[in-house]
């Protein structure tokens, strides 16, 4: 089975045989895909996490075909109808809708036309006439006249519903409609009658149609909502007469007119009422994993990169999260994310007290040395945003317009109450906007990814792989990032390499009980860290002023002798190596090279070396939209604006120009240049130029281009 799952997951991935087989051996192992990628480079051929990622993937569906495959001979075999032929067919199939072609004709069915017929003893006419050898068919048919079947008529009519489901079960007759499919196929969708006024929002798919290996995820997805919300029709067919044709030219070989009209009547009947509608459900079911993978895709991209967004880092925050008639909820929090004093105060209307709330946003800046100023992006958040930029401070104090997407659902969550069990779901959402400027990967950890508003169509892709494939990401970006292991929330933890929730709260727990960590070895003290868990999550856990400086830094315990070598070998020590990029450069590498460490860790341990713990992120910078826009009817065309990218998908992506409504850049107004992907030219909170090129107010609906700006 080994060389079996091998081979089956390069014939998938392309990648080369030593990788794949390594990498397998290493996930088989327990082995997560963060530390792969970062500490057995040499073991998987300097694979990255996607690739390591599609082995995976490979290696999942090859077991799921694996464990098919004894279900059917299982199957087969207690019904007396299994032979080595068969068996070794079924053994060497290595794709799931071919597998399910050969067990067709010995699934167990309920009660069907052709069961009913066999039942009246119509089995051999049928098989007579599929031979074809007759001369003459109504003689054949009166040999299987009986008191269930009372007319050659009805002979010749069962025989067909026999015929009709043996055509239905040949394989070779299913595979060649299924390639008509894959090349000619139109997905059809139309209006439900009386549903125009309920149905607006896919008026633009009342009556459409196009070639369905042409059409893209995200429309695809619409449709399917469109169906499944009961407005849409929705259908994927090819030309009958062509599929008529393509099996005729398989079954009928007769001259004989009388016995070809009954053959090509049964194929008519097999192919409208069983293989049509199968291989339909069949592709309707493949491009909708097909748009799940995409949608999912696009949706993680998106996550990746809003993880991965700059950090302020560790300043005293003041978080607002705007609001009119309940006010604006403030908050400050110190360097560590620390609630230290919260308030309300009410500068909108309709209570317009500004003076007084300037002047106590004022005393708090003072008192708590506040060094910025975070705030939420929802309702009255431009005119908080505009309420504080007109303030003046004694100090620099830096303004900063957070997204709350998800805020209210950090709020009200368990996480939340746990954290802050005496305050309510306003002062838990400010603090979760201030958090989120200060380091938006520990916050944003917290909330269920599909809250946080950067999918496309996440409600109807499927959950369990939606959730699969986010956490993932979340996962790749808590390791690329290091978690300071004195400092991170159980929530955040959890998501290291080879820890998980259990351990994660543990962890936390001898923290609380026990003190700071001063070393990495000390982990091997909390209860559940074995040797697996240690050799996972150790390169990814920070501690900052311990006992050994390579604590802090992605260097892996497994490789401290080897820098003490490497030290060694320029005259210096561990301690007076780190950061001195003249002595690190001095290095040969080549002659640390053995069996199991090759170039690719020694030069991750040299860069490691120059800045230990570096953080991959960019530097924050502050965003200002113009302060002459605050609402849709603001926005004119051919207007010129500043704007943040807040969502991207395969369509487009939508920017924020500060009026509450987002607008959507279409891909073909992404550049001056064909664009295939969108991610090629923004990513997710970009600052951009765009052009108002379409304002629809009823709908509100902004078109917004960034061709020549």
């Amino acid at each position: 089975m080994k060389n079996s799952q091998v081979n089956y997951c390069i014939s998938i991935t392309k990648l080369p045989l030593s990788s794949v087989n390594s990498t397998l051996e290493l996930l088989d192992a327990g082995a997560t895909i963060p530390f792969i990628a970062r500490y057995r480079k040499e073991w998987t051929g300097n694979l990255d996490e996607l690739q390591i990622e599609e082995i995976k993937k490979a290696s999942d569906k090859f077991r799921e075909l694996e464990k098919r495959k004894e279900a059917i001979i299982k199957s087969i075999e207690e019904q007396g109808k299994l032979t080595d032929e068969l068996k070794n067919k079924i053994i060497d199939c290595v794709d799931l809708v071919l597998l399910e072609d050969i067990y067709l004709p010995f699934k167990q069915k309920r009660t069907t036309k052709g069961l009913q017929a066999k039942v009246k003893g119509l089995e051999p006419l049928a098989r007579m006439m599929m031979t074809q050898n007759l001369t003459d068919l109504d003689s054949a048919a009166e040999q299987f006249l009986t008191d269930k079947v009372n007319s050659t008529d009805d002979a010749i009519k069962g025989a067909k519903d026999i015929i009709a489901e043996w055509i239905n079960e040949n394989e070779y007759i299913r595979r060649n409609i299924r390639w008509i499919f894959e090349r000619k196929a139109i997905i059809f969708s139309s209006l439900i009658k009386g549903k125009e006024i309920e149905g607006e929002k896919f008026r633009d798919y009342f009556e459409w149609s196009e070639p369905l290996k042409r059409i893209p995820s995200h429309r695809y997805l619409a449709i399917l909502r469109g169906e499944s919300e009961g407005f849409l029709r929705c259908k994927i067919a090819i030309e009958e007469e062509e599929a008529l044709e393509k099996i005729e030219q398989s079954i009928v070989k007769t001259n004989y007119q009388a016995l070809k009209i009954e053959l090509q009547s049964a194929i008519k009947d097999a192919y409208k009422r069983l293989i049509s509608a199968s291989i339909e459900t069949e592709f309707k079911n493949t491009f909708k994993l097909k748009a799940d993978e995409e949608a999912i895709s696009v949706f993680a991209e998106n996550l990746r990169q809003l993880l991965l967004a700059p950090p302020l880092g560790q300043k005293n925050i003041m978080a607002i999260d705007p609001g009119f008639k309940s006010g604006c909820k403030v908050v400050c929090l110190n360097n560590l994310g620390d609630l230290v004093y919260n308030e309300t105060i009410y500068p909108h209307p309709p209570q317009n007290q500004s003076a007084l709330a300037a002047k106590k946003i004022n005393t708090i800046v003072s008192r708590y040395k506040i060094e910025a100023i975070a705030i939420g992006n929802g309702t009255a958040g431009r005119e908080t945003e505009r309420f504080i930029q007109k303030m003046r401070f004694n100090e620099l104090v830096e303004v900063f317009v957070v997204n709350e997407s998800g805020a209210s659902i950090y709020s009200a969550s368990k996480v939340a109450r746990d954290e802050f069990p005496e305050f309510d779901v306003t002062v838990r959402g400010a603090i979760s906007i201030g958090r989120r400027l200060m380091d938006p990967l520990a916050e944003l950890v917290k909330i269920d990814a599909k809250s946080i508003g950067v999918g496309q169509y996440q409600h109807d892709v499927d959950q369990k792989s939606l959730k699969e494939g986010l956490d993932r990401v979340v996962e790749s970006c808590v390791n690329r990032v290091g978690v300071d292991v004195n400092s991170a929330s159980q929530h955040l933890l959890q998501y290291v390499s080879g820890l998980g929730p259990q351990l994660a709260q543990r962890i936390v727990a001898f923290r609380t009980e026990n003190g700071k960590f001063t070393s990495r070895k000390e982990l091997q003290n909390v209860k559940g860290m074995g040797a697996k868990s240690f050799e996972q999550s150790a390169g990814f856990l920070r501690i900052s002023n311990g006992k050994n400086p390579l604590d802090n830094s992605a260097v892996h315990p497994e490789r401290y002798d080897l820098v003490k070598k490497m030290a060694k070998s320029v005259g210096s020590n561990v301690v007076d190596l780190i950061r001195n990029e003249v002595v690190i450069d001095q290095l040969k590498l080549e002659q640390f090279i053995d069996e199991g460490i090759g170039l690719p860790t020694l030069t991750d341990l040299k860069l490691e070396l120059k800045k230990p713990a570096r953080d991959p992120r960019k530097a924050i910078k502050r965003f200002e939209f113009d302060q002459t826009i605050s609402k849709v009817s603001d926005l004119k065309v051919g207007m010129i604006l500043p704007g943040l990218v807040t969502n991207i998908t395969n369509f487009g992506a939508f920017v924020d120009v500060g009026v509450k409504q987002d607008g959507l850049v279409h891909i073909s107004h992404l550049a001056n240049h064909f664009v295939a992907n969108p991610n090629e030219v923004v990513t997710i909170q970009q600052a951009v130029k765009v052009k108002v090129i379409e304002v629809d107010e009823s709908r509100n609906r902004i078109q917004l281009s960034m061709k020549e700006v």
